[in-house]
Formats: C-alpha cells, structure tokens, sequence
C-alpha cells in the first residue's frame, strides 16, 4: 500500500482542487467524519477542510495529513520549517507521555518512520512481541454452555428451555482457564485494523504477531469493553499495549464501502497540549524552593469553580501561570485574559502572575498594575516562551530556566 504524507500546518487551508494527493475522496470522508464532530478538529471551506487548534494526524486509507503547530515568524512552508515543528510536536507528545518511547528523536523519525501515528504503530507491535516473548497470559473465563454432567452452577432458565426433551444433559455456568480472553481479544481487534494502516516496513512485524493471535476470537469492541478490563499483578505488564489498542480502536472509523476511505485519527487540542507540558517540564526541573501544582481550584460562583493552569508557591509568594497557545502582538492582552487573570489573583492571594505565550517576535511585558483600591499589589505581566532557536529546538531545561526568568 502507498504511503503518502502532506504536512500542514494549524490553521492552514487543505484544498483538493489544489493538491494531487488530497483527492475528492479524501475531502468526503472528512465530511462524514466532520458531521460526526461539528468543526471541532476543522472545518468544512470549498473543495476542502480549514484546520484549527487541532494538531496530530488524519489517516484516510493510504493517505496520512500531519497538522503540526507553528508559533514563529517564519511564514514559509518549508519542508525545513515542517520538520522544525515537527519535532517540537514530537517533544511535547513525549513531555506530555502521549508517547511513552524515551529514545525517538525526529533523526530517528525521519529515518524510521513517515508520521508521528507510525510511532504509535510501532510502539504497539513491539510491546505485542514483548508480551508474546514473555508468555500471553491465561484468565479464567465464564462461560455458560450444554453439558453431559452438571459442571459449575446449573442455569434453571436456560436448562429448562434447551433441555426439555434431553433430560440427561445440563445447561450450565462454569469458568475455563485459557487464552482467549477479553484482554486478548481487544489486542487482536487492534491488530486487525492495522492491516489496512501500517506502513508496508511494519508489515512482516504484523503479520507475525497476527499469527500469534489467530487463535482468539474476534468481537466488536466498544469505550464499555475498556471500562471492563481490570488489571491485576499478572496482567499488569499489558497497560500500554492496551492503552494504545484503545486509542487505535475508539479512533478508527471504518469505510462502509471498499475499505479505501477507513480513517485513524490521532488530535490533539494545541492548547491543552501547550498547557500540560510547560506543567510537566516545571515539574520535572523546578528552581529550588518553587512548589509546582497544577489545575487548583477555588469556588467562584455556586456551584461553578476557577482554576489557573498553575499555581507556584515560594515560601509566602504565590505567582500564577495561565498558559495560552496563540500569537499576539506584545502587550495586548484580551479584555478577558486580563480579567481571568486578576480574578486568579484575588482568591490565590498573589501578587503576581504572568499570561505565557509561545514566543514569535514579541518581548516580554513589565509588570502592570491593576487599578483596584482594595489592592496594593496585584500585578500581571505578558511573557513569551521561545520553543526554537536557529532551526533548533530548544531544550526543555532553557525553556523553564526563561519561565522562572520571568518573575524577577
């Protein structure tokens, strides 16, 4: 199967009468997929699809579109640029644990793989084969069947139904250690869609491990199949397998057709993104003596609550971060973001706090003051966070070294 990539970027336009890859085809599946999701990944424009805040991947069949973020002053859509942000995605997926691979690098992404979805495909064969290295465990299962002799418990309703005539048989409830088990089946339902996915490098892989499961049955599997494994010492090891096993599954839209539109989505909102790694690089490089907590919240108004992506404490002092991913020009803040923020001052007591921003070509704001007679200090501030530098993305360590900067 032919693999082909378009890279664009968030908030950028995707046009079939303008692409020889982006077929009619394409765009009517993201229709279909779109009245399922009310522009909530991107929007229906003539003859093609707007993109908004959502970054990640779309793979329609034998097509894969990677949305990538983009917060810079380059305007060009460079393969250079695209590879660039690329690897900034990559960075905060991995930051953020949305890819648990310690060792992928957009070197080894470029060389191994096409997309960032076919990491997630690789992630999953290789801890099938791990699992499959180590043994695939057996779980008692209930099962309620006909029997020559009364084995487990006896089902009246069903005995009296199916046995009417055959008073020497018995229908009953009765439990089988075996393999072929709801864990399994879950894993090999994943397996199956991939047939139609992976790219053609992780085929034997699949097709090996495939062989491994051919033995289990194959069910419909649903969010309440999830909701029903429960993880105990000896199936423990299965996590991962299973957690990206549910996000192939609860993701793939199958083709009612020829199978030649079935869709994989993998999205990302880039503003819950944004927010979750400047907390998770906080958290694992603070500057001594800051405490780090994210998502507090405090009773504003009946039943409804405020929280700030992050609360910092140092000693006494308390400052608030409120992270948002979008460009503005330096030193216009909206109406509401400087409101949402003095009102996060106020109940968290704090003197400062700081509207963080990716950073294109703006300059940090000084510390303005809010005109409230009941308060002498209550002070926020714009600040901007570079992710690249020269090409070159930056270290997350540079990156919470500028945060901390920004509160002398």
């Amino acid at each position: 199967m032919s693999k082909n990539l378009i890279q664009v970027f968030e908030y950028s336009k995707l046009k079939y009468s303008e692409s020889k890859e982006f077929t009619e085809i394409h765009f009517n599946s993201l229709v279909k997929f779109n009245e399922k999701n009310p522009n909530k990944y991107f929007s229906i424009i003539h003859k093609g699809v707007m993109f908004g805040s959502y970054v990640g991947v779309i793979q329609i069949g034998g097509l894969t579109i990677e949305i990538l973020p983009k917060a810079d002053k380059e305007n060009t859509n460079s393969d250079e640029q695209k590879t660039l942000w690329q690897s900034v995605l990559l960075n905060m997926l991995r930051v953020c644990k949305h890819i648990q691979v310690d060792n992928v690098s957009e070197t080894s992404l470029k060389k191994r793989h096409n997309t960032i979805l076919d990491i997630y495909y690789e992630m999953y064969l290789s801890e099938l084969e791990n699992l499959i290295h180590k043994g695939l465990i057996k779980k008692y299962n209930r099962v309620q069947s006909n029997q020559t002799s009364l084995k487990g418990k006896l089902i009246f309703s069903q005995n009296i139904q199916k046995n009417i005539v055959h008073k020497e048989r018995f229908y009953c409830e009765h439990q089988v250690y075996k393999r072929d088990h709801l864990i399994h089946q879950v894993l090999f339902k994943a397996l199956t869609i991939l047939e139609n996915l992976v790219h053609p490098t992780f085929k034997d892989k699949l097709h090996r491990i495939l062989f491994e499961f051919s033995e289990f049955k194959e069910i419909n599997v649903t969010k309440s199949s999830f909701d029903r494994i429960v993880l105990d010492k000896k199936s423990m090891p299965y996590s991962r397998a299973l957690d990206i096993s549910k996000m192939i599954i609860l993701n793939y839209s199958p083709s009612i057709q020829s199978g030649q539109d079935n869709m994989l989505t993998l999205l990302f909102d880039m503003n819950l993104l944004w927010e979750e790694y400047i907390y998770r690089i906080l958290k694992k490089y603070p500057q001594e003596g800051f405490e780090i907590n994210g998502q507090e919240s405090q009773k504003f108004w009946e039943f409804k609550k405020i929280k700030p992506d992050l609360v910092l404490k140092q000693g006494t002092e308390t400052f608030i971060i409120d992270t948002k991913w979008k460009v503005i020009r330096e030193n216009d803040p909206s109406d509401d973001d400087l409101k949402q923020m003095f009102a996060y001052n106020l109940y968290w007591k704090s003197e400062k706090s700081i509207l963080l921003y990716p950073r294109t070509n703006q300059t940090d704001s000084d510390f303005g003051n809010y005109h409230f007679s009941h308060l002498d200090n209550n002070q926020c501030k714009l600040g901007f966070v570079d992710l690249i530098h020269e090409n070159r993305k930056i270290d997350d360590r540079k990156v919470v070294a500028s945060i901390f900067e920004k509160f002398v």
